[in-house]
This record gives C-alpha cells, sequence and structure tokens, in this order.
C-alpha cells in the first residue's frame, strides 16, 4: 500500500525555481562575479557605517518602515503613505500578482524580462501570458493586443532585465492608456537609477496619477544592498493597502532598514556608480562592436549589464567558458530563450578590458583574423 504525502499544487509543481547567477567555476575556484549585476563599486560608506550601527537584533524591526519610507518620500517627492517595502522588489512583484491575480487570471508580461514574472504569475494560481517581443525591446502593440477579459496584471521591466533594453516615457504612458481600468500595471524600475540625469519613463507620475500603477525600485543594484534585500513600491493608497495585507510583518531588517536610510542620503555615490557604470558600459560596447564581423553584437543597454549576442562561429557557451577560464562568472540564459546570449555585469575597467581581450582573442580578432 502505497503511503500518502501532501502534494503540492498543481500550478506550483509548474515553477521552475528561480536561478542566480553563478560566482564559481566547475571546479568550484571562485570567479569575479558580473553574473547578477551587483554594483562593482560596492557600498556607500555610509550605509556601511549605519548598518554596523543598527540596533542589536534581539528586537524586531519597525514592520513599517517609517524612516526608511520617509526618507525615499522626501527623495522622490512622494507622500510616504504611498509608499511600502519589501524584502526586495522580488517580494513586492509576488505580491502584486497574488493581491490582484488568481486561478483563471492572466498575467501579462514581455518575452525576455525577468524570470520573476513567470514565477509571480504561477505562484498564485494565474496563467503566465509572454507576449512577444520586438528586437529585444517590449512591444506596446503585441502587448495591448494580447489583452483579454482575463488580463488582471501586466509586468514591464524598464530598463528591462536581462536584455537592457528601454521604453520612453510616451511608450509606457501609451501602454498605460491602452489597459483597462482594472488591470494593474507594474512599471519595474530596478535600474532606473543608471538613466542619465532628466531620463525618466514617467512611471511615477503614472503612479501618482492613477489607480492602476504599481512602480517598484529596489536597493540591490546601484545602492550595492543586495545582501539585505530591500525593495520598495509606489502606487495608489489602495494599491499599498492590499500589499500592507499580505507582505511579511517584519520584512526589512534592522540592519536593512538603517543602511537603506543612509544610502538615501548619499546621492553622491549612486551618482559615481551611475558615471562609472555609463562610461565602462559605453566602452565595452564598442569593443564588442569592434567584433561584429565575427558576429557578436551587444544589445543596446541602459542598465548595468551588456546582453551580448553571439551569431558567428564562436558560440556563446564557448565564450561562457572561455571567460570562465580567464576567472569571471557571467550569465547564460538558455532557459529565457537566449542561449545565443552571455548577460555581463558591467565591472571594473580592468574587468571588462580582460572580458573584452578574451572574446578578441576567442574570435581570432586579436590576431587580425577577419
Amino acid at each position: 500500500m502505497t503511503a500518502k504525502r501532501p502534494e503540492m499544487k498543481p500550478y506550483v509543481a509548474q515553477i521552475h525555481a528561480y536561478v542566480p547567477g553563478k560566482s564559481s567555476g566547475k571546479d568550484g575556484k571562485p570567479l569575479v562575479k558580473l553574473s547578477a549585476n551587483e554594483n562593482p563599486l560596492g557600498s556607500s560608506a555610509a550605509a556601511l557605517e549605519a548598518r554596523a550601527a543598527a540596533p542589536l537584533p534581539n528586537a524586531y524591526p519597525d514592520p513599517d518602515a517609517r524612516e526608511l519610507r520617509g526618507a525615499l518620500g522626501e527623495l522622490h517627492g512622494i507622500d510616504p503613505a504611498r509608499i511600502v517595502c519589501g524584502t526586495g522588489s522580488d517580494e513586492l512583484l509576488n505580491l502584486a500578482a497574488q493581491a490582484y491575480a488568481g486561478a483563471g487570471d492572466e498575467v501579462m508580461f514581455s518575452r525576455f524580462s525577468f524570470a520573476v514574472y513567470d514565477i509571480a504569475a504561477k505562484r498564485c494560481g494565474a496563467t503566465p501570458v509572454e507576449v512577444d517581443d520586438t528586437d529585444y525591446t517590449a512591444d506596446v502593440d503585441k502587448l495591448l493586443a494580447a489583452v483579454t477579459d482575463k488580463t488582471r496584471v501586466v509586468f514591464i521591466a524598464n530598463p528591462n532585465n536581462p536584455t537592457g533594453t528601454y521604453l520612453p516615457a510616451a511608450e509606457i504612458a501609451r501602454l498605460h492608456a491602452g489597459l483597462p481600468a482594472d488591470v494593474l500595471l507594474v512599471v519595474d524600475q530596478a535600474y532606473a537609477e543608471y538613466l542619465e540625469p532628466g531620463e525618466n519613463d514617467g512611471g511615477m507620475a503614472l503612479a501618482a496619477a492613477h489607480e492602476n500603477v504599481l512602480v517598484t525600485r529596489t536597493f540591490s543594484k546601484i545602492y550595492g544592498l543586495a545582501g539585505e534585500r530591500i525593495g520598495w513600491a509606489t502606487g495608489a493608497p489602495h494599491i499599498i493597502d492590499a500589499l500592507n495585507r499580505i507582505r511579511g510583518p517584519f520584512n526589512v531588517t534592522l540592519a536593512g532598514q538603517s543602511a537603506a536610510v543612509a544610502a538615501v542620503a548619499d546621492q553622491d555615490f549612486v551618482a559615481r556608480s551611475r558615471d562609472h557604470n555609463n562610461a565602462e558600459l559605453a566602452r565595452f560596447e564598442e569593443r564588442i562592436a569592434a567584433l561584429g564581423n565575427h558576429g557578436l553584437t551587444a544589445i543596446p543597454s541602459k542598465a548595468n549589464f551588456s546582453l551580448v549576442r553571439f551569431s558567428g562561429e564562436v558560440t556563446a557557451e564557448q565564450a561562457l567558458h572561455a571567460i570562465a577560464d580567464a576567472g569571471y562568472a557571467v550569465r547564460h540564459l538558455p532557459g529565457q530563450g537566449l542561449g545565443d546570449c552571455l548577460r555581463i555585469t558591467i565591472g571594473k575597467r580592468e574587468d571588462m578590458d580582460r572580458i573584452a581581450d578574451v572574446l578578441a582573442e576567442l574570435t581570432g580578432a586579436a590576431n587580425g583574423v577577419s
């Protein structure tokens, strides 16, 4: 007689667990980690000091993260009551799907989007709907054409991960305007701080003015606090209320809240990180463009990584191994339909030069082979 056991829900069984970027080779040897889009400059010194000086962990953190929400509200001109904090933006993305979608509903996103969107849909029993892109970029017309009476949530990452592509404010506004009023538009701005000053997709303004827009952000990228797992979101009061009802009650740690408050105050570090990234990204994209005759293309990026496509004799997998042999971990994403691409985080100048050199050597360009 076969013993009975608890069985997971069928929609949970369909989930493929999120696979993080690697940090070691097949032999277990540590590699320079350019696979997770972490800040190569580390963290703000002020944030590290605040983290170290945080109260002892025997006490619970402020469940409402009031000081952090106040700091974010002041920086971005948002009423703190319209802000909710989470365990990274991942928690908030999952909560948005959970609060507004379920069995029989649809959660929509573009092809080559953040892998968590598919997980968030399946986690609440909804049906994920992946919509074709155009040139690795979300296509507003295709997204709107795919909307049905079952659509409840639309995720759009801007800039997008893992492609680095970007929709300008007019396109985000057009997407929102074309959605039914009862569909939640989630604008995932995890990489927004890497945009040039004045460059803005308008998501925050939409969230401030409308009842069906949520914008999410994170401290994991430009702020360099990935290990503390801190995210935040803003939207209409009823959306914030919904997320507060189902989030973890003490979801951001004492140390994390202290570090994030200090990080918000240190916008000089943010500016230095952005300047470093954008300069090194441009240099790296130039090096890849010089290898175009060998089938390498860098998808134009607005984030802190470059998606390099391999369409010549050298494959992405061959390049992955060569880069690992040189001491670096980058991201290969065949599971997301990007088997011919590598996503390479923008690291320090010497890191990017070394990877570009490896690719030149691998393709024969370093030896003058055309």
